[in-house]
């Protein structure tokens, strides 16, 4: 007779009913994308409509082989500004909600900048920053960087001001001082409040670096994905233009997938949201 079977806890095995729908996750939306390609090629060759108007499938496959000289270091430059700015919005945004927190005073004097900054449609004030940014990508920074901002800040301050103050309580009573206070027990339950706002971050900083891009109407060698969008607009070269968008698009699902994991890998051990649960 065989005893119980062990468990794994490692946090990395999966059991059959865990690997089924972890196939399922990762096979259906393959299959739908696959039926949505299907269709959108039979709909082109059944109406009949014109590539300069609506490009089949096959076209826009071409355009990636023939253009994939041009729109990969477009692709980098944009992966790039999207990345830095975001790296800034999480040390700026996680900085000053620790800076906020530490006051009620200082909260209601710096927060409403915070908010201001975030109301403020980053297309109206690009042009300001153009002028008086040293350079054209240190202004593709500066707007993404803006729009990243105010989602980490957010979320990190409501998590930093949603601890228990039971344990709080707990930790003044045995005496811990506030750094301690800080590091000890409210990043660590503000944790999951940052990672929702570095997935939400992770999204607009790639928007606004494209709509940075479009306003600041930059070109040539160093140019992103968006001039090669609006290049393509100018030629009527609608299947690059359609290659460059799916490769935006493509950019905006690895790094929400990449957010995502990180989140997973942060939570899944410990918080509610991450928990596996056995029906």
């Amino acid at each position: 007779m065989s005893g119980p079977t062990p468990k794994n806890t490692s946090g990395f095995s999966f059991s059959a009913k865990q690997s089924r729908e972890l196939a399922l996750r990762i096979s259906m939306p393959i299959l739908m994308m696959a039926a949505l390609i299907l269709i959108w090629g039979l709909y082109v060759k059944v109406s009949g409509v014109p590539p300069y108007i609506l490009p089949g499938p096959f076209a826009v496959a071409e355009a990636f082989i023939k253009d994939w000289g041009t729109l990969a270091p477009a692709l980098w430059v944009t992966t790039k500004i999207t990345m830095i700015s975001l790296l800034l919005a999480l040390v700026g945004g996680v900085g000053f909600a620790i800076f906020l927190v530490q006051s009620r005073w200082i909260e209601i004097a710096f927060y409403p900048i915070a908010v201001i900054l975030q109301v403020t449609p980053i297309v109206a004030i690009s042009p300001l920053i153009l002028i008086y940014a040293p350079s054209t990508q240190a202004a593709l920074l500066i707007c993404a960087f803006l729009v990243a901002f105010f989602p980490i800040l957010s979320n990190m301050v409501q998590g930093l001001k949603s601890v228990d103050h039971n344990l709080i309580n707990l930790f003044e009573l045995y005496g811990a001082s506030r750094w301690q206070t800080l590091v000890y027990l409210k990043l660590p339950a503000a944790q999951p409040y940052f990672m929702t706002g570095l997935r939400i971050g992770g999204g607009l900083a790639l928007i606004a670096a494209v709509v940075a891009e479009f306003a600041a109407g930059s070109a040539g060698a160093g140019s992103g994905l968006a001039f090669r969008l609006l290049e393509a607009q100018y030629r009527l070269n609608i299947p690059r233009l359609f290659a460059a968008l799916i490769m935006l698009s493509m950019l905006g699902v690895v790094i929400f997938a990449t957010t995502s994991f990180i989140a997973w890998l942060s939570l899944h051990r410990w918080h509610e949201s991450s928990l596996k649960r056995e029906n």
